[in-house]
């Protein structure tokens, strides 16, 4: 079963009274990109989402019921050893939400899908860059109320990680004097991996 495949699975199962829509479909698309790395990486999917399996089974649990059963298997993988980037990163995410367990998940499942090479909003499985945006405004307001410029959301985190330990990310004084500003504030577009995957599997 494909990334597109577990989606569609998982939000089958949504539970209406215990998840947004948004939110459901934003848990159902990282987990299927999570789930799939793991499947092709033939590695535990603590070490592509983040999280350990007993926080995982949980949110399964609270937003997807009728296949907890089958994330049970889980609960034995550990928390994952985060190196010093991810680390920053989940702790900046984490001071931007309401401290509430399911958006502190989030956040550390964010900053571990961060670590890969695509566009961030690509590696969350989402199908829009848009959609990264909303769900920063949605659940990171803090963060999100500070990328005034529109700076994409990768460069714009580790920036601010770069701020938060006292480093120069940049030695530009202004980003209207960069030479490589496209690098930062450049177009954001491409296919969605649902999409490359289904395609893929067609």
């Amino acid at each position: 079963m494909g990334a597109a495949d577990i989606h569609a699975w998982l939000m089958a199962a949504v539970h209406g009274d215990m998840c947004e829509g948004f939110d459901a479909h934003v848990l159902a698309s990282i987990l299927a990109v999570g789930l799939a790395d793991a499947r092709e990486r033939n590695c535990l999917p603590s070490e592509t989402l983040g999280v350990g399996g007993v926080r995982l089974s949980q949110l399964v649990g609270q937003v997807f019921p009728s296949v907890h059963a089958l994330f049970e298997s889980f609960e034995s993988q550990v928390e994952p050893i985060l190196d010093e980037d991810e680390s920053c990163l989940r702790d900046l995410l984490r001071r931007a939400t309401t401290g509430e367990e399911r958006e502190l998940l989030l956040a550390d499942m964010v900053a571990r899908r961060a670590m890969a090479p695509n566009h961030l909003w690509q590696d969350l499985g989402l199908r829009s860059r848009r959609e990264l945006s909303w769900l920063m405004e949605r659940h990171f307001e803090p963060l999100a109320s500070r990328n005034t410029g529109d700076m994409k959301w990768k460069k714009f985190l580790f920036r601010m990680i770069c701020r938060d330990e006292g480093f120069r990310l940049c030695s530009v004084p202004v980003c209207a004097e960069c030479d490589d500003f496209e690098d930062c504030f450049g177009d954001e577009s491409g296919e969605s991996r649902m999409a490359r995957i289904r395609k893929g599997t067609d």
